[in-house]
């Protein structure tokens, strides 16, 4: 058995997020990876410099070529940066049936560029949020969803109900942002699950959002429960922070193959 998953997102120059960190991270899982690119980012461990846009018609082309060739097993949504892009990309999940997916609702990268316009967090809400098994907003992105501050532990759990409401799917509040801890909250059919670990000792952080959600639908892909994804997802990312990789001059990427073993081709 083949699995596959497909990733929805921008393109990282620099590697350690966007597209590049989902293709890492599926491989990593023995999940054959596919992309369709919502924008290219001339960006780096420091910041991101620019963005160059696909249309939303060249997007629903690459979406259409996927899915008529090598349907996927689950999907990963990240960087949809207006609100175009994500109706087109809504319709075509529609139009495909897609029944597993994670969207993850990137609106700043972690150097702080802003990557999601005003007028796309409503479309989001509204067309995209509705279709997702699960979403994986950061504090600063559930505080927008649920309009909001998040203070800390005891403020997460009503927010993410907050997010739930309406939704089909589950809501997982990443506690990265949290100065006490790393837990993250799930909440998913009407309760909470805490998934507690403690925090890694690490700047380096580009890509952290980005590789979880793909680890998550990597999982899902293999049939397993939102919940063990989300179990095993963490546990895989905490492994990618305790691994210590320190590239670039500003918050680095992470090690998506500390799982992998090394293979001596010689």
């Amino acid at each position: 058995m083949v699995y596959k998953a497909l990733t929805i997102a921008g393109s990282d120059s620099s590697g350690g997020a966007g597209i590049q960190a989902d293709l890492k991270t599926m491989a990593a899982h023995k999940v054959y990876g596919m992309s369709v690119i919502t924008a290219l980012t001339a960006q780096n461990t420091t910041g991101v410099a620019a963005v160059l846009e696909a249309t939303p018609e060249f997007v629903a082309s690459q979406i259409d070529c996927v899915f008529t060739d090598i349907r996927p097993d689950a999907v990963k949504i990240g960087m949809v940066s207006n609100a175009a892009i994500i109706s087109v990309i809504a319709a075509k999940l529609k139009e495909y049936a897609v029944d597993r997916l994670v969207v993850d609702p990137v609106m700043v990268a972690t150097s702080g560029s802003r990557l999601m316009k005003d007028d796309a967090v409503d479309t989001l809400r509204r067309e995209l949020l509705p279709l997702a098994t699960v979403i994986t907003p950061n504090i600063p992105e559930a505080e927008v969803l649920a309009g909001f501050s998040i203070a800390d532990q005891a403020d997460m759990e009503p927010a993410a109900a907050k997010i739930a409401a309406g939704l089909g799917g589950a809501v997982l509040v990443k506690g990265g942002h949290l100065t006490d801890s790393a837990d993250d909250l799930l909440w998913t059919e009407g309760r909470a699950v805490w998934f507690s670990s403690p925090r890694v000792d690490n700047p380096n952080t580009h890509g952290t959002g980005c590789t979880l959600s793909s680890a998550i639908a990597c999982n899902l892909a293999k049939g397993r429960s939102v919940e063990e994804s989300v179990r095993r997802a963490k546990a895989y990312i905490t492994g990618a922070l305790k691994a210590g990789l320190d590239l670039g001059k500003g918050s680095g990427p992470l090690d998506h193959a500390w799982a992998t073993p090394e293979i001596d081709f010689e």
